[in-house]
């Protein structure tokens, strides 16, 4: 994936840059407070603020709410 640091990034594109599902994406917003932005309807995503958030330890299946 091609993009510059500052493009942000549509579900599909974010779930292929972390290797997840579009499924999982949608419960980590929801569940886990994964960053990202609604633009209108579709939800939007800074790839480095996901980055950032992964490093952390946000997508840590030993996290609450981790019925994903």
């Amino acid at each position: 994936m091609s993009a510059t640091p500052d493009r942000w990034l549509s579900v599909e594109e974010i779930a292929e840059h972390l290797g997840i599902s579009k499924d999982t994406v949608y419960a980590w917003i929801a569940k886990k407070g994964m960053p990202a932005h609604r633009v209108g309807r579709p939800w939007k995503f800074q790839r480095a603020e996901v980055d950032a958030w992964v490093k952390a330890g946000g997508a840590n299946d030993n996290k609450m709410g981790d019925e994903v």
